[in-house]
């Protein structure tokens, strides 16, 4: 019996020993640290790693995350300076640097950094305009910076940033918004299309300019050219009539070849035979009568015959071409008088 309670004591003992040895070994992960109090007061803060505390003298406290740290708050209603009231959403960045501090110094840092973030922020929206809020988050981002890093310093944290996720104004304040900036897309729509319009009639005139400038350059040229080669022709039909010195008779042969010409005109209602004909007819006989050939004396009597009637023949032919002249003449007055008859 005494043996039974000897050996249940020791196991007791035993369990009793190996329960205080692991409540005197702590192991702290890392980026972690867990403050130790001894008899109700701060000790120390124990370190990552493996770490020895006194059992039941020294108590030590839930882990704390040294890490940084990523808080999303709720939309918080804020007012404006022109009294409208817009909901923040805003997301703030800290990290633990002092265990201590974090436990001692504040209850509930958590709640402490929204609390303090919500009235800085209403704070500082209120000094802004709506429209200034809406433009202004970095802004409002180093404000709220500022104020919480300086105030929670001394709860052993470090705000490294804050971030203004969304900013929501009224559905009135949306709407007009909506209609403003769709009324502002309107406006540049159209200066867009008539800066189109501007610049394709400014291009249209410019091209219509240079077809303008090319047609007269191309017309000038063709003019100059023409002009050039009408006075070569000239200077080679005259320097053809000098080197082959043509006579009276040549112009007089041409001048009864035009008359035809001359009568066949449909204005030709009055026409005057001048009295060169006469000359021109007499040229006419004697060059024929000077063409004639007088190689022998047997044939003398022969081509003065000859000589007689071709000139008779010209003359003839000169009557009939003058003749013809005339009927063509009174055609053309029968043919202008008979419209004014009727």
């Amino acid at each position: 019996m005494q043996t039974s309670v000897s050996l249940i004591a020791g196991i007791v003992i035993a369990l009793f020993a190996a329960f205080t040895v692991l409540r005197a070994v702590r192991i702290v992960p890392q980026a972690r640290a867990r403050n130790v109090e001894r008899l109700g007061r701060y000790n120390r803060t124990l370190q990552p790693g493996l770490n020895f505390v006194i059992p039941y003298v020294d108590r030590v406290y839930p882990l704390i995350d040294l890490r940084e740290q990523v808080i999303s708050f709720q939309p918080q209603p804020v007012i404006t300076e022109d009294n409208l009231v817009v909901h923040i959403d805003t997301v703030v960045y800290f990290q633990v640097t002092d265990a201590r501090a974090a436990a001692y110094e504040i209850a509930n840092f958590l709640q402490a950094v929204e609390q303090l973030t919500v009235t800085t922020l209403r704070n500082v929206v209120g000094s802004m305009d709506l429209e200034r809020t809406l433009t202004s988050r970095d802004t409002i981002n180093s404000q709220l910076r500022g104020v919480l890093d300086e105030a929670t310093g001394k709860w052993g944290l470090r705000v490294n940033r804050v971030e203004i996720k969304a900013i929501d104004p009224p559905q009135s304040i949306k709407d007009a918004m909506e209609k403003q900036m769709r009324a502002e897309r309107d406006k540049r729509a159209a200066i867009l299309g008539a800066e189109g319009q501007r610049q394709s009639q400014i291009l249209t005139a410019e091209g219509d300019k240079q077809a303008a400038v090319l047609r007269a350059e191309g017309n000038r040229s063709a003019q100059i050219l023409q002009a050039e080669g009408q006075s070569r022709a000239i200077d080679e039909v005259f320097q053809s009539v000098h080197r082959n010195d043509p006579d009276p008779k040549l112009l007089a042969y041409q001048y009864l070849q035009m008359l035809p010409q001359l009568a066949q005109g449909a204005g030709s209602t009055f026409w005057v035979i001048p009295s060169e004909v006469t000359s021109a007819l007499q040229g006419v006989s004697r060059a024929f009568t000077e063409a004639l050939p007088k190689s022998s004396a047997t044939r003398e009597t022969s081509s003065e015959d000859l000589a007689a009637h071709a000139a008779d023949d010209a003359a003839r032919a000169a009557e009939a071409a003058a003749a013809a002249v005339e009927g063509a003449a009174e055609a053309n007055s029968h043919q202008t008088a008979s419209p004014s008859r009727r």
